[in-house]
């Protein structure tokens, strides 16, 4: 079983651990180590078999192959876009005639879950996967504490080098995040940093601040303006549709000539509806049917009396819309409910899995490894973990490491 390929390591001396933390805060962005009364880092690992993570990371590989297959067979068809929960302005502008904006860089982070009916994935993190100081920075100071051990990977390190590599001397990256999101500017000061250690360049503002000229993407910024070599966009695409359209936001999607991460067709295969469209389409999805549980429309199934379904929006993030009766107030699910059935377009609904708790110094814990693809191939993991099922923004961090059996 799943659970069994986990096990959580000793925790470390308050001291050593405290050290880290501040390491963390200091070195590696990690600006929010504590929410409020909770501590958002763990004072111990994860740790896993690399035979075991191989199995996933080839998962997460064959997941990565079929999405982009898919998006590219969908961006084809206007009426399968129009069923995915899509602001009208964005299925308009992916629905064009325009040539898709270059990529610098793909990246996808795949939710995997052990659960009683062995690995499964709640959703792919398609559009701006987040988590790479805690997955990198955070895991490899952990584990230097860990004889043996050594971390999954470098997702992080994976990113920055393609987007140096595509940047090269044409200009500096651009990394946009939206103001007021301080974990949000952790992930664009933290792929800054490792940017800048390559040599390469960097300018960090938000979208409005990017201007695209017949093409070319160029900053403009209080100090600083010219042409960017590649951009980050760690910004939401919905949240982009929302910006005038007198911006130019639509060349983030289309008819832009500088390339972007992550690209126009990431919009797809990140919505919770995109296995609404699956049987309409020529491209084989078994990895994805054998690891994401049924999803449906929410007018298809009567979720809101059957216990083994739960509800969340098109474009959730971080679990911010996941509903369940039993993880919610009575006011809450039933504003869950009301919103579900008026709107019911831009909700789906998703089989549930029994999640298999891990006994951790904590206590037991629910875990979720994000495990990532840049590029199509498996780089590393975001691990987190909870006392509940749900793993949403109030999770813990965890270092996830590996023994080498091979």
């Amino acid at each position: 079983m799943p659970g069994a390929e986990l096990k959580a390591g000793e925790p470390l001396h308050p001291a050593t651990f405290a050290d880290i933390r501040r390491q963390a805060m200091l070195d590696g962005c990690k600006w929010d180590p504590q929410v409020g009364d909770h501590e958002t880092l763990a004072p111990f690992p994860l740790m896993m078999s690399t035979s075991a993570w191989r199995k996933l990371a080839a998962q997460a590989e064959a997941l990565s192959r079929e999405a982009l297959t898919a998006e590219a067979e969908i961006a084809q068809r206007p009426d399968l876009l129009n069923r995915l929960g899509l602001p009208r302005a964005l299925r308009k502008v992916l629905g064009g005639s325009e040539e898709l904006t270059p990529t610098a860089a793909r990246v996808i982070r795949f939710d995997f879950h052990p659960t009683t009916q062995g690995w499964k994935i709640s959703e792919a993190n398609s559009d701006v996967p987040g988590g790479y100081s805690e997955a990198c920075h955070f895991t490899t100071l952990m584990a230097e504490h860990f004889s043996g051990w050594r971390p999954s990977g470098d997702p992080a390190g994976e990113l920055v080098a393609a987007l140096s590599a595509v940047a090269g001397s044409a200009g500096p990256v651009a990394l946009l995040s939206a103001p007021g999101y301080l974990e949000d500017h952790q992930v664009v000061a933290y792929l800054s940093q490792r940017l800048r250690e390559l040599g390469c360049p960097t300018r960090r503002a938000k979208p409005e601040q990017l201007r695209w000229r017949d093409g070319p993407a160029r900053l403009e910024l209080a100090g600083w303006q010219g042409p960017v070599g590649a951009v980050v966009r760690f910004y939401q695409a919905e949240w982009l549709a929302r910006l005038p359209v007198r911006m130019g936001w639509s060349a983030f999607f289309r008819g832009g000539q500088t390339p972007v991460t992550n690209p126009a067709l990431a919009v797809i295969s990140e919505s919770k509806r995109f296995p609404l469209v699956w049987d309409e389409l020529e491209t084989k999805l078994p990895t994805w049917r054998s690891l994401l549980p049924e999803s449906r429309d929410p007018r298809a199934v009567n979720w809101g009396r059957e216990d083994g379904w739960l509800l969340k929006t098109a474009y959730c993030n971080t679990g911010d819309t996941v509903s369940a009766r039993e993880w919610l107030s009575g006011g809450a699910w039933a504003r869950a409910r009301l919103a579900g059935a008026l709107f019911p377009g831009h909700w789906v609904a998703q089989r549930r899995f029994e999640s298999l708790p891990v006994a951790t110094p904590m206590g037991a814990r629910h875990v979720c490894l994000g495990v990532y693809t840049v590029n199509g191939r498996a780089a590393g993991a975001y691990a987190r973990m909870a006392a509940r099922p749900l793993i949403d923004f109030a999770a813990t961090d965890v270092a996830l490491l590996l023994e080498d059996d091979e």
